[in-house]
């Protein structure tokens, strides 16, 4: 038995590694040439963006067989999967808490389970409200996209999707009962749902276009859904050219909130940028679709969150304050030009707020270290001591309670709920065990590079102790740097253990164009600017060279959806630095962002192609059309998700197709794709494990000494 057992692993290999000389598919050549303002640019792939192609599904699974020909023949695969597997099979994952009367709902992943789940905590109590799995089948997955308890916690608005999609159908449950509501409200992928002081009813958010057009995400509407009544019948309150004194573009989504004890609702318009537009109007004439309302601040005011409290109407607002400060304005006279300043800009960057009985609770950030602030009915601004230095992702409070919920992560300490008592002080609620993970044998660092222009770009390492800074361990270096969000901040390292544990250095670059040092920070990585975000990577990659901790042969980086531009612009510019780059569900191909089920509303980030400036920034990040023939380029892993709704697949596909005709460089190119996964965020821990080790025994593959 042992024997039959040696020699079909011996034939497996020697089949994988005949498929492998046999080379990927090679894909179909159709060139299409556009001309943008006198500028021709060709498309040699354009046949990927028509998934009805008959030759574009088998494109996909051909490059795919070929990818796990590769990859489940490399020998550290099935090592570090097991790794991964324990490791995650060992953590509880919360994702989400909110506070709602005597209840506390939590989100999170049971350890040793394959999917988020909803679970409520009453007197002490937990149990569980929302498990995506049962509805599971062998060839598909549902996950729970987003949720919301009402006020008093009597009810639940929940949305579901199928296999990644996060095309959402909403529910509703009887929090008491489990009973869930006969109602059910497709095409809430963005719902927002916001409820009634008495939980009778929610404001939502419905989209209107078709799945996978690219007008998915446009002229979406704001409705009301009173519990029992026929969704169908549900009232529009905002849509565009429904009112004509409130007048916005297609790519903004309306809004609507309540909060409890306020007689006033907000209108919020917003589209990918993080400045927002707000209108107020009587919550009565709201409901009776009669609404009149009154600005508050428009995009160019920089205000970015609103708390409404009876008549108080605090703002967070970045108009010439860059990491932002808190406005406070009477709703009866709600202009931001009324307001007054509460919150004073600090070194801090100011992210959101949250109301509890005892005062105002802030998140902000410190170069991507997470900070707790809150401010009192007296206006005295006091800091929340934490534990250690980490990220707060998420504060949630109650306005009839003391003290707020928190996340928290370190890069070696798993995400736990926390909370804030009215003293101040910070205790872990234990409602996440914590995991029998001994991360003795790993330490941190925080680095700063610096760029061509003198800016310090910060990093994070982490690494096992006793590392030798003799140029020659393997790194992955991973940045993002995009919408001014702060992607990469200390959070749990999780399956990277396994990836470490190899003897690999795993870092985490904040580059310009996210917000780790707020608006300015964004602005240095954006439209005109954005190549600052690919040579900040290319800057830190430098620096790890200069100091001994690795060289261009050991050398891995990596991105995920926009972390595409600055890894796939790496990888043109300076192929020489790295012997390896991966790119997940990456978005390569920019100037066909028209094709797109994610399209026009990205437009304030990136620019519009009808703009001559706006081209000129499009094209200046898309890494797909600057592959250039002969190039030698390293070996590539690019993944996507067929059902991928935020970055098509057509993106990784084209990529792929350009670098394999390319390359003069010998070197892998590799496009693996999930057929039932999207962008990742409702992937199943089993999906995420697997991508894992295939990512990991790739890097390894081509950057750990021989």
């Amino acid at each position: 038995m042992v024997v039959l057992g040696r020699f079909l692993s011996g034939a497996v290999l020697a089949l994988a590694a005949t498929a492998a000389l046999a080379g990927p598919p090679v894909a179909r050549v159709q060139p299409v040439t556009d001309t943008h303002f006198g500028e021709k640019v060709v498309d040699r792939y354009r046949w990927m963006e028509n998934d009805k192609d008959p030759e574009w599904l088998p494109f996909l699974k051909n490059q795919n067989a070929y990818t796990r020909t590769v990859l489940d023949a490399l020998p550290l695969r099935s090592e570090l999967l097991a790794r991964i597997q324990q490791l995650t099979g060992d953590i509880t994952s919360p994702a989400a808490i909110q506070r709602a009367g005597a209840r506390t709902f939590y989100q999170q992943r049971p350890a040793g389970t394959n999917n988020f789940k909803l679970f409520v905590q009453e007197k002490g109590q937990s149990r569980l409200l929302v498990d995506p799995t049962t509805l599971d089948t062998a060839s598909s997955h549902y996950s729970l996209d987003w949720w919301s308890a009402s006020p008093d916690g009597s009810k639940l608005v929940y949305g579901l999707s199928k296999d990644g999609s996060e095309d959402s159908v909403l529910q509703v449950m009887d929090v008491a009962s489990g009973a869930i509501l006969p109602e059910r409200i497709a095409n809430t992928q963005s719902a927002s749902p916001s409820w009634l002081e008495d939980s009778s009813g929610f404001f939502y958010n419905q989209l209107t276009g078709r799945v996978n057009t690219p007008e998915r995400f446009l002229d979406s509407r704001a409705r009301f859904h009173r519990l029992g009544d026929e969704p169908s019948k549900d009232l529009v309150l905002m849509a565009r050219g429904h009112d004509r004194a409130v007048k916005y573009d297609s790519i903004q989504m309306p809004l609507i909130f309540a909060t409890p004890r306020s007689r006033h609702a907000l209108l919020m318009l917003t589209d990918v940028r993080q400045e927002k537009r707000f209108l107020i109007a009587p919550l009565q004439d709201v409901l009776k679709g009669r609404a009149r309302w009154t600005q508050v601040s428009d995009f160019a005011d920089e205000v970015t969150y609103a708390d409404l409290h009876g008549d108080e109407l605090y703002l967070l607002s970045y108009k010439g304050h860059p990491r932002g400060r808190v406005l406070k304005v009477n709703a009866q006279s709600p202009s931001v030009r009324n307001a007054r300043e509460v919150v004073a800009e600090s070194a801090l960057v100011l992210q959101d707020l949250t109301r509890a009985k005892d005062g105002l609770y802030l998140r902000a950030m410190d170069g991507g270290i997470g900070k707790v602030l809150r401010l009192d009915a007296q206006g005295k601004l006091a800091s929340i001591a934490l534990p250690f230095d980490g990220t707060v992702p998420t504060l949630a409070a109650d306005p009839d309670a003391p003290g707020a919920l928190m996340l928290l992560s370190g890069w070696l300490t798993p995400t736990g709920i926390w909370s804030i008592g009215a003293d101040g002080k910070v205790a872990d609620t234990g409602i996440t065990p914590k995991p029998a993970i001994d991360v003795s044998a790993y330490a941190t660092e925080r680095r700063f590079a610096s760029a061509k222009d003198g800016t310090k770009i910060p990093y994070s390492l982490i690494y096992k102790k006793g590392m030798k800074k003799d140029g020659k361990n393997p790194v992955f270096i991973s940045a993002y740097g995009s919408y001014g969000a702060a992607a990469y901040t200390p959070a749990f390292a999780g399956r990277l253990l396994a990836l470490i544990d190899q003897g690999a250095i795993v870092g985490f670059a904040n580059v310009r164009g996210g917000g780790e040092y707020g608006r300015d920070w964004h602005r240095a990585g954006q439209l005109e600017k954005k190549p600052n975000t690919w040579r900040d990577l290319i800057a830190v990659c430098e620096d790890l060279n200069a100091n001994g901790y690795t060289s261009p042969a050991h050398t891995a980086i990596g991105g995920r959806s926009a972390g595409g531009i600055p890894t796939g612009m790496a990888l043109a510019e300076r192929p020489d630095l790295f012997a390896a780059v991966v790119s997940g569900v990456g978005w390569h191909n920019p100037l066909r962002y028209v094709a797109e089920q994610n399209s026009f509303a990205e437009e304030p980030e990136w620019g519009a192609i009808r703009d001559q400036a706006g081209y000129k920034a499009l094209k200046s990040i898309d890494s797909y059309q600057a592959v250039k023939d002969g190039g030698k380029y390293p070996a590539v892993l690019l993944t996507t998700g067929v059902t991928d709704p935020r970055v098509a697949p057509f993106h990784p596909a084209k990529m792929a197709a350009r670098l394999q005709a390319a390359t003069a460089s010998g070197k892998p190119v590799l496009l693996r794709v999930d057929f039932d996964a999207g962008h990742g965020m409702g992937s199943t821990r089993a999906q995420q494990d697997m991508e894992a080790a295939d990512t990991y025994a790739f890097i390894l593959s081509q950057t750990k000494p021989k």
